[in-house]
């Protein structure tokens, strides 16, 4: 018998791959290995681990217990790439999303003046809506109605709008009566330490290195507690309580018609995002057939809803799946066996609650302006030469900041959107959806 018969290859197989995560995860059909999708978990977690860092000190400005939604964000992040690795098999991580927090906290709370459990309620009712859509395979129907400029307009949006969040906190933009916003004082020791945690981090993303905005906001407390601005609490103790936030949401308070505007930015934000991120990252790791599409879209769809709806409950803002899973992919990660090693990662952080509690806003606020710089990227796939998609996607992108709302950028991207298009004689471009949904959105303007 030759050294390549079948024979020897399927006993290499049976040796290889232990008999459970082969048939959980069908490694050998991937090609992969348990080796190569424990480092691309690691390497997924290392890329995307700022977040519990970040989330904390975000929804703590919406008046929420900071030891409890750190609780929430490690306890929703591992339950969402556990129903990713598990019931999808695919090597996408999810956390608590970037952009949605900032929305529910500064807006949904500070400015629209919602308790935070009605916040949460409408979360959980977004999550629900977008499993619903996936069960019965509605969202390929909306994803492909909405005009693909609006999709990344959507995404350049939030980004802009994590930038001025970003700078507001550090204090390098602050209000004016004469010109609205005005440069604050660059010489404060928040300015300067934020910059400095924004330089580093863009640094250490161009020499790709691994974790570099985790590294930066850990670089900038350390600097913050040489300063004596923050306290050293220790390292490690048991996770905190997580009673403050668990199942606290006011779904009823969410049904409010006020509300229906916020529960659809939540939705379309997380469904646009997590399909744009699926499918970059299915392509980067060979999961996409000759069509173009993931086979088991459907189930990762329902994987990040579920995990939406999930994260309300323990008392996080939106669940998605992370950008950052390309990082896992390019370390070789194939299977879902990279999804529940990340998952693992964020369980054993629980344990790290002291360290989290250490880090002041200017930390995270760089770290916030790089996550934005990212998003804004999506500006340069949309066609310019052509007015009647530049200026709608331009209106959704601009007026998220402007107006300090993700839900009105989405509002007015959609009519505007509608509007030009009509009187331009291109109304066979505009999917009844966007009519249905302009018109909607205006109602809400005009009435509400």
């Amino acid at each position: 018998m030759t050294e390549n018969s079948p024979s020897t290859t399927a006993t290499a197989v049976e040796v290889r791959y232990p008999p459970l995560l082969e048939r959980l995860f069908k490694l050998s059909q991937r090609d992969t290995t348990v080796r190569r999708e424990l480092i691309a978990g690691v390497t997924t977690f290392l890329a995307m681990a700022y977040i519990i860092f970040v989330n904390p000190n975000v929804m703590a400005a919406a008046g929420m217990d900071k030891g409890a939604v750190f609780t929430a964000t490690c306890l929703s992040a591992a339950a969402g790439c556990l129903i990713m690795g598990l019931y999808a098999n695919y090597p996408f991580a999810l956390a608590p999303g970037m952009g949605l927090n900032a929305f529910f906290s500064y807006v949904v709370v500070g400015e629209m003046g919602y308790s935070w459990q009605i916040a949460l309620g409408a979360v959980f009712i977004s999550g629900m809506l977008f499993l619903l859509l996936s069960i019965f395979r509605v969202r390929e129907w909306i994803i492909d109605s909405i005009p693909l400029s609006l999709r990344q307009a959507l995404g350049a949006g939030v980004g802009l709008f994590l930038a001025i969040i970003a700078l507001k906190s550090a204090g390098i933009v602050t209000a004016s009566p004469a010109t609205l916003v005005t440069l604050g004082d660059l010489t404060s020791s928040d300015a300067v330490l934020a910059a400095s945690g924004f330089f580093l981090i863009a640094a250490l993303a161009f020499r790709q290195v691994l974790g570099a905005v985790m590294i930066g906001i850990l670089a900038v407390t350390a600097i913050a507690l040489l300063m004596g601005k923050v306290s050293y609490s220790g390292l490690v103790s048991a996770p905190p309580n997580l009673a403050p936030t668990l199942l606290q949401l006011d779904i009823a308070g969410a049904y409010e018609v006020g509300m229906v505007s916020v529960i659809f930015a939540f939705l379309f934000v997380d469904l646009f995002d997590t399909a744009g991120t699926l499918l970059s990252t299915a392509d980067r790791a060979k999961l996409l057939d000759k069509n173009g599409k993931l086979s088991g879209m459907g189930k990762a769809l329902m994987a990040d809803s579920s995990a939406s709806a999930l994260g309300s409950l323990l008392g996080s803002s939106t669940t998605t799946t992370y950008v950052e899973s390309t990082a896992g992919v390019a370390a070789g990660g194939r299977t879902g066996l990279t999804a529940v090693t990340c998952a693992g990662l964020f369980l054993l952080a629980l344990f790290f609650s002291p360290l989290v509690s250490m880090i002041p806003a200017c930390a995270t606020a760089g770290a916030l302006l790089y996550v934005a710089v990212l998003m804004t990227s999506g500006l340069s796939s949309i066609d310019w030469d052509d007015i009647t998609e530049a200026a709608p996607a331009v209106i959704a992108a601009v007026m998220m900041p402007l107006s300090f709302s993700i839900a009105n950028g989405i509002a007015l991207g959609f009519i505007s959107y509608a509007v030009i298009k009509t009187l331009s004689g291109r109304r066979r471009d505009v999917s009844v959806s966007v009519y249905l949904l302009a018109a909607m959105f205006a109602a809400k303007f005009v009435f509400f």
